[in-house]
């Protein structure tokens, strides 16, 4: 009996003595991993926040500086319309006595030409050279009961469009494709509110950051196609 009475606070000294070493030895691993883990997650952190940084700061430059192809030389650019007609290496670009510079892809059809005054009709896009050829004008996109874009009308000579799609567009026949290059003194810099309108605001905002801006360059490109004229 006196050994049993001996032999339990012996045990239990015992017991205490396995649990608490049993806690300091998991109480020394715990931080370690605790700390491994948290300093994991750090970097983590540190990473994505410093690849996001540079994804939002540093845009990929080549991207920035790669030019579409028929941008990059405006004399040898190749065709964008669907179906143009001469081969790039046939026809090169014609330079009017104004500075319009034109180049038919498509001669169309008919004998009779678009004149100084005619009232034309046609679809067209513009584009800004200076922003890589961002597109601020299209007809397709004048499309408001669904049946298809609606045509720009005007009659040129009269003040209602620019003056150097104006000259652009005479000599052109029905169905024809024309591009036509208009440089700033005969466009939107001189001209902000005549045909082509830009449609919605964003557009309009891509062409006021060129046209606003005189360290730019505010060169058009329209490409047209003439559904018909009077």
């Amino acid at each position: 009996m006196l050994q049993q009475q001996l032999l339990i606070p012996i045990l239990a000294l015992l017991c205490c003595s396995n649990t608490a070493a049993w806690q300091q030895q998991h109480q020394s691993k715990t931080p370690i991993t605790t700390s491994l883990n948290r300093r994991v997650a750090l970097e983590g952190i540190i990473t994505s926040t410093a690849a996001a940084t540079a994804t939002v700061f540093l845009p990929n430059i080549a991207s920035v500086q790669a030019q579409p192809t028929e941008f990059q030389n405006i004399g040898t650019q190749s065709p964008l319309p669907a179906g143009g007609g001469s081969s790039i290496d046939e026809t090169q670009f014609k330079t009017l006595p104004n500075g319009v510079k034109i180049k038919d892809f498509s001669v169309g059809t008919g004998s009779e030409i678009v004149g100084n005054n005619s009232r034309v009709s046609f679809q067209c896009s513009g584009r800004l050279l200076n922003l890589n050829g961002v597109v601020f004008y299209n007809t397709k996109n004048n499309n408001p009961d669904g049946f298809g874009a609606i045509p720009l009308t005007v009659t040129l000579g009269k003040g209602e469009s620019l003056p150097g799609l104006d000259s652009g567009l005479i000599g052109m026949r029905k169905n024809g494709i024309r591009r036509i290059i208009v440089p700033a003194e005969l466009a939107y810099s001189v001209y902000p509110n005549l045909e082509p309108k830009p449609m919605s605001d964003l557009d309009q905002r891509a062409l006021d950051s060129v046209v606003k801006n005189p360290r730019r360059d505010a060169t058009i490109l329209f490409d047209v196609r003439l559904e018909r004229f009077t």
